[in-house]
């Protein structure tokens, strides 16, 4: 059996590699395709199959994706059209390659999530669906790591910004996250079902602000600023306009509602609880 992933360079992809060799998938049984092998040289040096692809490339696809029993399909990243555009080459390079079962992640209720880019989820999960593949669906939750990422500079400046109010978010971490896509492609009864994979509770953004508080022993608020300024804010960052934006507009969508829902799908395919705000906290101030 061969499992491939795409994007195995990122951050998520290379996650899921470490869950497959953790569950003792044999290293010359998983694909890391990617457009630079260089970036993952390390994974060559350990046994992983390291071949080029690039979304923006169908033909590079068809070839990287020959042979592949499984594939964890990662989505782009882009402004939107740039995105779907890559995912449909993808798709129709898997189409030609004939892979087996595509597992896709996508974004929480994908039909009718309201942040302005679940667009291109939904249209990839409807050309997937076309093409006749077998698929499964991964509609990930927010990532802990979109926000503790920054977490530093919020303590340095004793503030975590965004627009999202009173909004809850059902974080869970990648490694939650890559830990789901590793059970699905190494067992049986996946295919043909759509996980909606959250943490196992939503926290507000002052929930999270505590905590950050708590460890980091200086008192840290959580500020909520209009999405036009918190746009303008990341854009100050230097944050690529397109993605400031659709920051901004993610955040004014959270604050209604929009990645509240929880549900314990994800903690039952990995087995275990999902990661706390506590944990988070802890794994991104690690020095």
């Amino acid at each position: 059996m061969t499992i491939a992933i795409t994007a195995a360079s990122g951050h998520l992809g290379r996650l899921v590699v470490e869950d497959l060799l953790s569950r003792g998938v044999p290293a010359g049984q998983i694909r890391a395709i990617v457009r630079t092998p260089e970036k993952v040289q390390d994974l060559a040096d350990r046994g992983v199959q390291v071949v080029p692809g690039d979304y923006a490339d169908a033909a590079s696809l068809t070839e990287a994706l020959r042979g592949a029993d499984k594939w964890v399909f990662i989505s782009s990243s882009g402004p939107d059209e740039v995105r779907l555009s890559h995912h449909l080459n993808a798709i129709k390079g898997a189409k030609e390659a004939g892979v087996g079962h595509v597992i896709y992640t996508s974004i929480p209720q994908a039909e009718a999530n309201p942040i302005g880019f679940a667009w291109v989820h939904k249209d990839t999960e409807a050309a997937v669906k076309e093409s006749g593949l077998p698929y499964t669906f991964l509609r990930n939750n927010w990532y802990w790591e979109n926000l503790t990422a920054t977490l530093p500079a919020s303590i340095e400046h004793g503030a975590i910004i965004g627009s999202v109010g009173e909004g809850r978010t059902a974080f869970a971490s990648r490694a939650d996250y890559a830990a789901a896509a590793g059970v699905v492609a190494t067992a049986e009864g996946h295919v043909g079902k759509v996980y909606e994979l959250t943490g196992d509770r939503a926290y507000s953004r002052a929930e999270i602000a505590a905590e950050v508080s708590r460890q980091a022993g200086k008192e840290v608020a959580a500020v909520n600023l209009e999405p036009a300024e918190y746009r303008k804010t990341l854009e100050g960052f230097g944050l690529p306009g397109f993605l400031a934006a659709g920051l901004a507009d993610a955040d004014s969508k959270i604050s209604e509602g929009a990645l509240a829902e929880v549900t314990d799908t994800l903690s039952t395919l990995i087995g275990r609880p999902t990661t706390t705000v506590a944990e988070a906290v802890t794994e991104a101030l690690k020095v």
